[in-house]
């Protein structure tokens, strides 16, 4: 008789004493085996209605991120825009492109934070156009000159600052739900980050800060 080495008989043994319990394991399978739940159904691509028309590229002033020097302003050599006056930068903003300066109460108090990542702060500014409909401008320094990075107009349901990215959040068809639109710098532009959809919620909770008065030109934040 030849003998196997010991470890090859515990081995054997060991699977010897687990054969009886394997038996009832596959006894309990269903005896008819696998059932068919009926025909799958038929999974059809969408039908697009007009397949040879398309919207014409955006244009260059259409881009709401497209960087435009602002002129009238002077360089700013330490790269941050809490040298400037925020009223004469908007100002001088939109009435280069033929708008007409909004009045300071339509203004709302500027907020100054670092979104281009130079640890410097860029400039956040919104108009408010009417009750509704908003505008928002973004502005930094590039190279000493003040620059608009941003413009969007809208109705803003909140804007909202998260990781150095700008969030604008904007209301749908369906007061249940909002349109979240994620901005973030790509290191030449604010590019779309994302574009999701998000609960609607309540109003955000009052600043524990007093309202500043409205702005006047000359006046920094």
């Amino acid at each position: 008789m030849r003998w196997l080495p010991r470890r090859a008989r515990t081995a054997l043994t060991s699977l010897a004493a687990l054969a009886p319990l394997l038996v009832p394991v596959t006894g309990c399978a269903s005896p008819e085996g696998l059932q068919s739940e009926g025909t799958a159904r038929v999974v059809k691509a969408p039908l697009a209605l007009w397949p040879g028309y398309a919207p014409a590229p955006l244009r260059r002033e259409e881009n709401p991120a497209a960087r435009k020097a602002v002129p009238g302003i002077a360089h700013i050599p330490s790269g941050s825009m809490a040298a400037a006056d925020p009223l004469a930068v908007l100002d001088a903003d939109i009435t280069s492109g033929g708008g007409t300066a909004p009045t300071p109460a339509s203004v709302r108090h500027p907020v100054l934070h670092d979104l281009t990542g130079d640890r410097k702060p860029d400039l956040i500014m919104v108009v408010d156009l009417g009750p509704r409909t908003s505008e928002l401008r973004v502005y930094s320094v590039q190279k000493k000159i003040v620059t608009r990075v941003l413009v969007l107009r809208g109705v803003l349901a909140g804007v909202e600052l998260a990781a150095g990215h700008l969030v604008v959040r904007e209301p749908t068809k369906d007061p249940r739900y909002v349109g979240v639109t994620d901005y973030a710098w790509n290191g030449d532009a604010m590019e779309l980050w994302d574009l999701t959809l998000d609960d609607a919620r309540t109003p955000q909770t009052p600043s524990p800060y007093p309202t500043p008065p409205p702005l006047t030109p000359g006046t920094l934040p």
